[in-house]
């Protein structure tokens, strides 16, 4: 019992079991105990290997679920605080008795734990031949752990996973911790005034994010159906409109989720790939392009639909103004964990724009691509129509639920995709038809989706598209390898978010 409890884990984090069929621990620790007297010190040894039996299978089970979902391994110094998150993420995808389901799951697993642990391991008599087996036994995976822990393995199909998740975590926390003090000296030592980006002065500049919009959608056959024809149709019509156009690719500092961190490497300048770099960036007054654009005389602002709670770290960023969800007025129904369509977004963004008489720097963080990725919504060609959004209704209830859609994932794939086209053609029909002489339309993807969805071992680009009628503001963008059009350049090696800032400093600052 112990012994598939404890390789379940690997299972599941591989894809299937391959040569881990045998987790050593399990072999010795039970003949170890059944060999210790019954006193109350067995009892507390019995105790603390059961907590660490279950926080070993809690942490394997945690970085299955990390890899598929962010491909990487769970980090417990940086993930602790993100459970929440995932807590949101599983009702607003999956629905709340599904999310409730998978917790109950997991809690069953961890107690089969303590109940493997306190059976296995406890003080029992052994005589005569039975005694001798389970001696032979225990010694033998005894010897095979301390040869596996030094790097020998014997028998293929062995494992030690408790030890590897001790030993794997534990380092993971000293190097962390290492690793966040060099960063706090880093920038605490870098120079911090703003720079301003004269060459972008009195003209409007939007950052915009497409929800999960990575190079797989361009690259990828399975994909790339309704995006890549998406592109080629809507380049000419920009052309036509007399908007120029540019497109690159920018490695992402994440997979699957977190997009906050994609959003703070593009502004900052520096790589963060983890919740607990962006704390530190924000409280360590790390500059950014916030502060940029105000020293050029830019308003600043932010549109954050999928931002349903408290924000601070808007407030710690800098912006003029925020409009979080309930600050854009959506009158239409929620679709799934997706606050309000891109449509609406993008109508109302319209709407503050005009509110605001200075050059404006403007971040905007598109949701309609976001998992669950149903319903899929369809342009409403005349913008004035959006209005306050009840001309959404009808989709309130369209589409699959996302429990039915997610038994399928060839289906979730499909309809991924052709979530992302319609935050492509929502984003580019409102190019085509609002952007300003003056203004430089900076559109990207945030992220690659989960390689739960798009495969193992994904590159982390993202395809950039800069927009504007002035074809001087793209020419240093193609001297950095951007091509004519809509569509990104051949593979290669992008450079990351973190670049693009010093980009601009470079190619607009006074030096």
């Amino acid at each position: 019992m112990l012994n598939i409890v404890l390789v379940l884990p690997l299972w599941l984090r591989f894809g299937e079991p391959g040569e881990r069929w045998i987790a050593l621990e399990a072999w010795w620790l039970p003949v170890l105990f059944a060999w210790l007297a019954a006193h109350w010190a067995t009892q507390t040894a019995r105790a603390a290997v059961a907590v660490l039996l279950v926080f070993a299978v809690a942490a394997g089970l945690g970085d299955a679920a990390t890899q598929q979902i962010l491909g990487r391994s769970l980090n417990l110094y940086l993930d602790l605080p993100a459970l929440i998150s995932v807590h949101h993420l599983l009702v607003g995808t999956l629905g709340h008795a599904v999310a409730v389901a998978i917790l109950a799951l997991a809690t069953a697993l961890l107690l089969g734990v303590v109940i493997a642990a306190f059976r296995g391991l406890r003080p029992m008599p052994l005589r005569g031949g039975a005694a001798v087996l389970a001696l032979g036994i225990g010694a033998m995976a005894a010897v095979l752990t301390a040869l596996e822990v030094a790097g020998e393995r014997i028998v293929p199909i062995a494992r030690t996973p408790v030890l590897d998740t001790l030993m794997f975590q534990s380092r993971q926390i000293r190097e962390t911790h290492h690793a966040r003090h060099q960063f706090e000296t880093a920038v605490a030592d870098r120079e911090r005034p703003a720079q301003a980006l004269p060459g972008l002065a009195g003209r409007d500049v939007y950052l915009v994010f497409v929800e999960s919009y990575g190079v797989s959608l361009t690259d990828d056959p399975r994909f790339s159906g309704p995006v890549l024809p998406r592109l080629e149709a809507m380049a000419p019509r920009l052309e036509a409109a007399g908007l120029h156009a540019v497109t690159g690719r920018l490695d992402a500092p994440i997979l699957g989720g977190q997009s906050w961190l994609a959003h703070a490497s593009m502004l900052s300048g520096v790589w963060i790939d983890n919740t607990l770099w962006y704390r530190l960036m924000l409280e360590l007054g790390q500059p950014t392009l916030v502060n940029d654009f105000k020293a050029t005389g830019h308003e600043t602002m932010t549109v954050m639909p999928a931002i349903t709670m408290p924000w601070p770290e808007g407030r710690a960023y800098g912006f003029d103004h925020i409009f979080a969800a309930a600050d854009l007025d959506y009158a239409g129904p929620p679709l799934n964990w997706v606050t309000m369509p891109d449509q609406f977004t993008l109508h109302r963004f319209n709407a503050l724009r005009a509110q605001v008489s200075a050059p404006l720097f403007a971040k905007v963080a598109l949701v309609s691509s976001h998992a669950p990725w149903t319903p899929i919504l369809s342009l409403i060609e005349d913008w004035e129509q959006v209005g306050d959004g009840r001309i959404f209704a009808p989709w309130g209830e369209a589409g699959p639920s996302p429990e039915t859609l997610w038994q399928d994932m060839e289906r979730v794939r499909d309809y991924f995709a052709r979530s992302v086209d319609y935050s492509l053609h929502v984003s580019l029909d409102w190019a085509l038809q609002f952007l300003e002489d003056d203004t430089l339309l900076i559109l990207l993807g945030d992220h690659q989706a989960a390689p739960l969805i798009i495969g193992e071992d994904p590159s982390p680009a993202v395809p950039v598209h800069l927009i504007s009628r002035d074809p001087a503001l793209l020419k240093p963008f193609q001297e950095r390898g951007f091509v004519p059009g809509l569509i990104p350049p051949e593979p290669g090696q992008p450079a990351g978010m973190d670049t693009f800032r010093h980009w601009l400093h470079a190619d607009f600052g006074s030096g």
